[in-house]
């Protein structure tokens, strides 16, 4: 890889909206970083008219790649709205720790609950064993077991939802 080619890949990557570029060819290797930060700048604007003609591809696919990316941050935000409408519609139950749930007080017996059931205030719903220690998951509301979001004996993290009642 000669210097020009090493000139002509700087002039594309800080064209491009990428933050970060990496290349390994035979013996060369070739690694960049942009600033992500952006730049304030103090340019008057009648030099902006007389640079306009150059900068303007650029600056319509930044503002391209930032409406690309509000899209991205809008379809991140939907699913977190959709939660919050299953939680108005009852409560949900959610794992106090991290561990394995059991559905039944022991593997011959029937579930503790399943869907349809009512729940009364301090009716043990499932168990979380989390270092060989059986916790029971006790019901906080009262109500019908309207959902369960979880199998027995899979493996649940830190606040994710077991129950929903209604």
């Amino acid at each position: 890889m000669d210097f020009e080619q090493v000139k002509e890949i700087l002039k594309l990557v800080d064209q491009s909206e990428l933050t970060e570029f990496d290349l390994q060819m035979d013996n060369a290797s070739v690694r960049m970083s942009k600033n992500t930060v952006p730049m304030q700048s103090n340019v008057q604007p009648a030099a902006l008219n007389q640079t306009a003609e150059n900068t303007q591809p650029v600056q319509q696919q930044r503002t391209m790649a930032k409406s690309k990316a509000s899209l991205q941050v809008d379809e991140v935000v939907l699913p977190a709205d959709s939660q919050a409408e299953e939680a108005k519609e009852g409560n949900i139950v959610q794992s106090p720790l991290v561990g394995v749930t059991y559905m039944a007080p022991s593997p011959d017996q029937a579930a503790f609950k399943k869907v349809g059931d009512p729940v009364m205030v301090g009716e043990t719903l499932c168990i979380v064993e989390a270092m060989k220690l059986m916790n029971e998951i006790k019901s906080d509301v009262e109500g019908t077991i309207a959902e369960i979001f979880v199998e027995d004996e899979q493996v649940v993290e830190y606040n994710q939802p077991l129950f929903r009642i209604v």
